[in-house]
């Protein structure tokens, strides 16, 4: 429960900000660098704050939360500036002071809109490129399994016509000895016929 609430103070640290910008000066780009400064100090503290709050809320609850503090923000305003007058006194009527100060407040909270879209966009490009990481090193085992498969297969194969050429040529010297053996025998049978004949012609 009180890692839930803590992951809501950025929001309310966007709300916070966005209340303060509602005592500064309206008047950002005058001859006073200071006022410049203050504001763009202002808007780069909005800004880091909704990158935070989409790594702790995430795009699609943070994006919901910083909107409802936006629209809280400039009904706020536009209630100090309406019965606090004096305090918020400009050349402008009431009416053009509650557009200024909700313009101010709608651009603070775009800035805020800002940082958590960077903060989306770079999550998701990384989770991108884990993904596309994940699926070479996928790539890479398949690839090292087939040829796995493919040179014990080529092995077998090899084993194979090497076991039917050990055959075949045992077959062959099994055939030539047979034959060997068949011409000598024919040879001593020959030369007993010779043998025999010059006998009896004698």
């Amino acid at each position: 429960m009180k890692d839930r609430l803590k992951n809501y103070l950025y929001p309310l640290l966007i709300a916070i900000l966005i209340f303060i910008s509602n005592f500064l000066n309206t008047e950002i780009f005058n001859q006073e660098i200071i006022n410049f400064t203050v504001w763009f100090i202002l808007a780069l503290f909005v800004f880091a704050t909704g990158w935070a709050t989409n790594t702790t809320l995430d795009w699609v609850h943070g994006g919901k939360v910083v909107f409802s503090v936006i629209v809280a923000m400039v009904f706020v305003s536009s209630f100090l500036v309406s019965f606090f007058s004096n305090f918020f006194s400009t050349e402008n009527l009431v009416f053009e002071n509650i557009i200024l100060y909700s313009l101010r407040n709608i651009f603070l909270g775009s800035i805020a809109f800002f940082g958590m879209s960077l903060s989306e966009l770079i999550t998701k490009q990384r989770e991108i490129e884990n993904y596309k990481n994940q699926d070479n090193e996928k790539l890479l085992r398949e690839a090292e399994r087939k040829s796995e498969i493919i040179l014990k297969e080529a092995t077998v194969e090899a084993e194979n016509i090497i076991l039917k050429a050990n055959k075949k040529a045992s077959a062959v010297i099994e055939q030539k000895n047979i034959l060997q053996q068949r011409l000598k025998d024919f040879i001593d049978i020959e030369k007993e016929v010779i043998k025999n004949y010059e006998i009896d012609k004698h």
